[in-house]
């Protein structure tokens, strides 16, 4: 199948490393297999998926997460509820489809990605429906569509960050935004392992991310299975890094990035590019262009999403406020990496120049 060569297919064009698991694959009966990332970096369990409020949960509850995996998650859940309704029931599609596709879109409400998937799905099926062929099939090659399209995304992200990553360079990221996040190698890490591909011998600080670890439980697991060195720090290591000059350059992903180049991303990502900017370190973003949410004018204008209490540990009877993530200034970024260039400088007009619109 189409699908579960993807990994291997990417491998093989040089585009991601030679790393294992599969992080998302369809199975033989058109469901969708999910690994667990919640049970990561001890354990490798899978979920099979093939109803909405599954993928909503497992969306939900970070079993998938990163901004593009979520995208193409949702198009891939969709084409598989679709399957197993047609096998098992005759009722009416659009009416299904409508409520379907608008409660996967408000799963999580931070990450643009997730939107943009369930609106070009709803597109595809609105276009092909005088066809008269099955929607499973159409949501189907729509889904694996998006999931390609992200891998390639991924690898000119790569390209282009590399060619800011000095020779050496040790760099330092935040949260997960590589293979466990995206279709491809990554976005920030995809900057990563394409300097790696290209012999510059980096060195990667991973910052915990607190409060649920992404970066030492994930993106160490995924850099050190791919070869690259990588220490594990707590965040609040890291301006004493950048004091000590052990910092050359920070490459973080993006969740959801403004027309004027203001940046959403894992909560922490905005104090440590007011450290960077302190002490005169580039500080980048990678993102493809699907992150881009041009009908914002600032980040001001990003929903952020607040988590449960029960992910922050405290003592009985503290209030806790527990946001998924921060909006970073664009006068804070040096440059964004996307798929179709780099943006320096971000800007409204730098962003509209760069993207085309």
């Amino acid at each position: 199948m189409v699908g579960s060569c993807n990994w291997r297919v990417q491998y093989q064009l040089g585009i991601v490393p030679a790393m294992k698991p599969n992080v998302i694959q369809w199975t033989d009966t058109g469901a969708v297999r999910l690994l667990d990332q919640t049970r990561l970096p001890g354990e490798t369990t899978y979920l099979e998926i093939d109803e909405i409020d599954q993928m909503i949960s497992a969306i939900q509850a970070l079993s998938v997460r990163g901004a593009p995996l979520i995208g193409v998650a949702a198009a891939m859940g969709l084409a598989a509820a679709a399957h197993k309704r047609e096998s098992e029931s005759e009722a009416d599609f659009p009416a299904w489809f409508d409520v379907a596709s608008t409660a996967l879109a408000a799963a999580r409400p931070t990450a643009v990605n997730l939107q943009w998937a369930v609106d070009r799905i709803r597109a595809k099926v609105a276009a092909e429906a005088p066809s008269g062929r099955r929607m499973s099939e159409i949501l189907r090659e729509e889904a694996q569509e998006i999931w390609d399209e992200d891998a390639r995304m991924c690898a000119a992200i790569g390209q282009n960050g590399a060619l800011k990553v000095p020779q050496g360079a040790t760099i330092m990221t935040h949260c997960n935004a590589g293979r466990l996040a995206t279709g491809g190698i990554g976005t920030a890490l995809g900057v990563i392992y394409a300097a790696q591909e290209a012999g510059k011998d980096v060195n990667v600080f991973a910052r915990e991310t607190r409060p649920l670890n992404q970066g030492s439980r994930l993106t160490a697991w995924e850099l050190i299975e791919s070869g690259i060195p990588t220490t594990v720090i707590a965040d609040s290591v890291a301006g004493s890094l950048m004091a000590d000059g052990k910092i050359d350059m920070i490459v973080v992903g993006a969740d959801r990035i403004a027309a004027n180049g203001d940046v959403a991303n894992k909560i922490g990502t905005y104090p440590l590019a007011v450290l960077a900017d302190a002490h005169s370190i580039p500080f980048y973003v990678a993102a493809p262009v699907s992150t881009f949410d041009m009908s914002l004018a600032t980040g001001a204008e990003i929903p952020i999403e607040l988590r449960s209490p029960d992910e922050m540990p405290a003592a009985v009877g503290a209030r806790v406020h527990n946001p998924a993530f921060d909006v970073t200034p664009a006068r804070l970024v040096h440059a964004i990496f996307t798929d179709v260039g780099t943006i320096e400088k971000p800007s409204t007009e730098a962003v509209k120049e760069v993207l085309g619109v």
